[in-house]
């Protein structure tokens, strides 16, 4: 009879679980920050990028799921992660706003940012958060509604992440720390891009061209 009865109380408590067993997860992500060599405007430089891209890998969740991020640093720069829009309940530790909620990522280091998505879906903004980095290291986070609740709005017909940036052919760290000097404002970018392309150059390659008029054709519609 006991030997039922304990029976009986395991099933209740996994009926009891199994609806947020089903609906909450862990999504685990790896940023390796390295340098890469990278042209627009008919000139190349190395810049700072997450796993060799600019902007850098879009992270998708549902609303309330945990997110796991190592961040492992292979360049000379001290580097964090600054999750833009997110609530960090709790998890004022993962915001990465350097030297403020965290110790920066030196050189060879690494750091796992773990924080849970609760009460917000939509589309955000990941960039880095110590020096100008953030010109470079930059990408998208899609948060969904959990499963079974609707869009607020008629399901489009395809979605597209767009991430809007800026392009300099110089060295945005010598850009900033040359202003910081003058004290005058830094200089203005070379281009605005679009998901890391500034679009057509006529005296240069054509690197750009087709995702720049797909994107302007899309009726986008953001999360």
């Amino acid at each position: 009879m006991e030997c039922s009865n304990w029976s009986i109380r395991f099933m209740l408590l996994a009926v009891c679980l199994l609806p947020a067993l089903v609906e909450c997860r862990t999504r685990h992500y790896k940023f390796n920050v390295v340098m890469k060599n990278t042209t627009r405007l008919c000139s190349s430089k190395r810049i700072v990028t997450v796993n060799g891209r600019s902007p850098g890998p879009t992270l998708y969740a549902r609303e309330d799921d945990t997110v796991l991020v190592k961040v492992v640093n292979h360049v000379k720069y001290n580097v964090s992660i600054h999750w833009h829009g997110i609530r960090q309940l709790r998890t004022g530790w993962a915001d990465g706003p350097a030297y403020i909620t965290q110790c920066p990522i030196q050189p060879g280091q690494s750091f796992v940012y773990n924080f849970t998505i609760t009460g917000q879906r939509g589309t955000l903004l990941w960039h880095a958060h110590i020096l100008w980095l953030r010109a470079t290291v930059h990408g998208a986070i899609v948060v969904l509604p959990r499963r079974g609740i609707p869009y607020p709005f008629p399901a489009p017909h395809k979605e597209v992440v767009v991430v809007l940036a800026e392009w300099w052919k110089s060295d945005t760290e010598a850009v900033i720390n040359e202003a910081l000097k003058s004290g005058l404002a830094p200089n203005v970018s070379d281009a605005h891009t679009i998901n890391g392309h500034p679009g057509s150059v006529s005296t240069c390659s054509s690197q750009g061209i087709q995702i720049y008029f797909e994107v302007l054709a899309l009726n986008v519609c953001f999360l």
